[in-house]
C-alpha cells in the first residue's frame, strides 16, 4: 500500500497541485520568455537606441553573467532562508528589472537592467522546481516536474512569436511590460497556496568570493573580447583578458579550499559527469552563438519582420517538446553515448545548411531545412546530456551537478557570444554591411559547427554507456529522472537538498 500523505504534502490531480503548479511555471516562464524574445528584439533595440552590435552584446551577455554566476547562490539561499520566499523575492525583483528595462533611455542602462533582471533570474529558476521536489508527496513528484518541464518549454515556443508580434504592432519595450502582469499572478497564487519549506541542513555559509570572482573572471574576459571587437586588442583589451584569466584560476583554487564551495571540484572526479560537462561547453556555446546571430541576420539582412523571424526558429523548439522526451527513453535503452555524438554531429550539420543561405534566399529551401536538422539534433542530444549529469553523482546531489551544469553551459553562452562576432568578423561598420555581414554570419556558422562536431567527438571518446565503475559507486541509486529535459537556453535547475525539507 502507497504511505499516506502527510497533512502540508501536496498530491497530484489536487485542486493545490494545480496552483502550485501554475505559480511555477508562470514563474520560472518568466525566464524562459525573455531568454526567447530578447533575441528577436535585437534589431529593433539597435535601431530605436542607436547601439551597435557591441551594445547587444552586452543587454544579451549582462543577463547571463548574472544568471550564471549566481544561480548556485540562489539555491543556496532558497534552501537555508525558503524556497517559497526566494522565490517570491526572485518574481518581485525581476519584474523591478523589467520595468527599468521597459523605460531604458540608452543600450547602457538596458544592459544594466538586463543584469539586474539576471539576479532575479537566479533567484526564482532554482526555486521553482525546488518548490515542487519539496511540497508534492514523492511518489507524485517526478509528474509534477514533468508537466513543469513541457509547459515551460511551451513557453519557450510561444515566446518568439508573441515577442515578435508585439515588437511589430507596439515596441521592444512591450517584451518587457508584459511580464508585470505574469508577476501579480505569481505572486497573488504563491501567497495562497504555495507552502513554505527549507532544509534545516543547508549550509550557513556562502561562497561570496566565488560569486565576486566568477563575475569578475567571466566579466572581463566578456569586456575584452567586446572590446577588442570594434578597436582590436590593445593594452586595455589585453589586460581585461589577463585579469579575467587571472580571477578565473584564483575561483578555482578558492573553491579548492571552500567549506561550501559554489562549484564543488570534487563532482568532477566522476568521469561521466566531467565527460557530460565538456560536451556542454562545446554544445551550448554554439547554441547560443547561433540564436545571437541567427536571428539578427534574418532581420538585418533577410527582410525578415520580427515575428516572421521569430516564428522561423518555432521548429526547434516543436522538435524539442515532440522528441527530447523520446530520446531520453532512447539513451535509457542503448546508453547515451551514441545519442550524445550523433545529436551534435546532426546539429553541426544543420548549422552548415545555414551557409547556403543569402539575402534573396527563399525561407522554405534556405533557413527551413537547417533548422530542422538543427533541432533534431539538438532535441536527439539535451535529455541524454542532462542525464548523464545526473547520473554521474549521487542522487542526492543530483540539484547541485545540474546547477553546476547549469552555470557551465550559461557561461559557455556568455564567452560564446562574446567571442563569436570578433572572430567571424560582425562588428562596427560590417554589422551594417549586409554583404559583409553575411560574410562574416556563414563564418560564425562554421565556426559554431566546428564546435557542435568537437562536442559529438569528445562524447564518442569520454561517455560510458553503463554506469561501471566509479560512476555505479557514486550513483548506486542511479535514479535518474526521466522527466529532467533541458529548455533550448540551458538546462533545469533543481535544489539539492529538496528530499528533506523542514515543514
Amino acid at each position: 500500500m502507497r504511505p499516506e500523505p502527510a497533512a502540508d504534502e501536496i498530491v497530484w490531480g489536487t485542486p493545490r497541485a494545480r496552483w502550485v503548479l501554475l505559480a511555477t511555471v508562470v514563474g520560472s516562464g518568466l525566464a524562459f520568455l525573455d531568454a526567447s524574445t530578447v533575441n528577436v528584439a535585437l534589431p529593433s533595440i539597435s535601431a530605436d537606441l542607436g547601439t551597435g552590435v557591441a551594445g547587444l552584446q552586452w543587454v544579451l551577455n549582462a543577463y547571463t553573467l548574472a544568471l550564471a554566476a549566481l544561480i548556485p547562490l540562489g539555491g543556496s539561499l532558497a534552501d537555508r532562508f525558503g524556497r517559497r520566499r526566494v522565490f517570491q523575492i526572485g518574481v518581485v525583483w525581476f519584474a523591478v528589472a523589467s520595468l527599468l528595462c521597459g523605460l531604458a533611455p540608452t543600450g547602457e542602462v538596458l544592459a544594466f537592467a538586463r543584469g539586474l533582471q539576471g539576479v532575479g533570474g537566479a533567484l526564482l529558476t532554482p526555486g521553482s522546481l525546488a518548490i515542487l521536489q519539496a511540497s508534492f508527496v514523492r511518489r507524485d513528484r517526478a509528474r509534477a516536474i514533468g508537466a513543469w518541464s513541457g509547459l515551460s518549454g511551451i513557453a519557450s515556443a510561444l515566446g518568439p512569436l508573441l515577442g515578435g508580434w508585439l515588437i511589430d504592432v507596439l515596441s521592444w519595450r512591450w517584451i518587457f511590460f508584459t511580464n508585470l502582469p505574469l508577476v501579480a499572478v505569481v505572486l497573488l497564487v504563491t501567497a495562497r497556496h504555495v507552502p513554505e519549506t527549507r532544509d534545516p541542513r543547508a549550509p550557513r555559509e556562502f561562497d561570496a568570493a566565488g560569486v565576486l570572482l566568477v563575475v569578475a573572471g567571466l566579466g572581463s574576459l566578456s569586456w575584452s573580447m567586446i572590446s577588442a571587437g570594434g578597436q582590436g586588442f590593445g593594452a586595455a583589451e589585453l589586460g581585461l583578458a589577463g585579469a579575467g584569466v587571472a580571477a578565473l584560476a584564483v575561483f578555482v583554487a578558492v573553491e579548492a579550499r571552500s567549506s561550501s564551495p559554489m562549484l564543488p571540484l570534487w563532482l568532477f572526479s566522476n568521469r561521466q559527469f566531467t565527460a557530460a560537462n565538456v560536451v556542454t561547453l562545446a554544445v551550448y556555446a554554439a547554441l547560443a552563438g547561433m540564436m545571437f546571430l541567427l536571428v539578427l541576420y534574418l532581420q538585418r539582412v533577410a527582410g525578415y519582420s520580427a515575428l516572421a523571424a521569430g516564428a522561423a526558429l518555432l521548429p526547434i523548439t516543436a522538435l524539442m517538446l515532440a522528441f527530447s522526451a523520446r530520446a531520453g527513453h532512447l539513451a535509457e535503452r542503448i546508453g547515451p553515448r551514441w545519442p550524445m555524438t550523433v545529436g551534435p554531429l546532426v546539429m553541426s550539420a544543420g548549422m552548415l545548411l545555414l551557409l547556403r543561405t543569402g539575402p534573396s534566399g527563399a525561407y522554405l529551401t534556405t533557413v527551413l531545412p537547417a533548422v530542422l536538422v538543427f533541432g533534431a539534433g539538438l532535441a536527439t542530444t539535451v535529455a541524454p546530456l542532462t542525464a548523464t549529469v545526473l547520473a554521474g553523482v549521487p542522487e542526492r546531489h543530483s540539484g547541485l551537478a545540474s546547477a553546476v551544469n547549469n552555470a557551465l553551459s550559461r557561461g559557455a553562452g556568455l564567452v560564446a557570444v562574446a567571442v563569436l562576432p570578433l572572430v567571424s568578423g560582425i562588428s562596427g561598420a560590417a554589422y551594417r554591411d549586409p554583404a559583409l555581414f553575411t560574410a562574416g554570419f556563414h563564418t560564425a556558422m562554421a565556426v559554431c559547427a566546428a564546435a557542435t562536431a568537437a562536442g559529438g567527438v569528445l562524447a564518442a571518446l569520454l561517455v560510458r554507456n553503463r554506469l561501471d565503475g566509479d560512476t555505479a559507486a557514486a550513483c548506486p541509486a542511479s535514479g535518474v529522472d526521466r522527466h529532467h529535459h533541458c529548455a533550448v537556453d540551458g538546462p533545469p535547475i533543481e535544489s539539492d537538498h529538496a528530499e528533506a525539507p523542514d515543514r
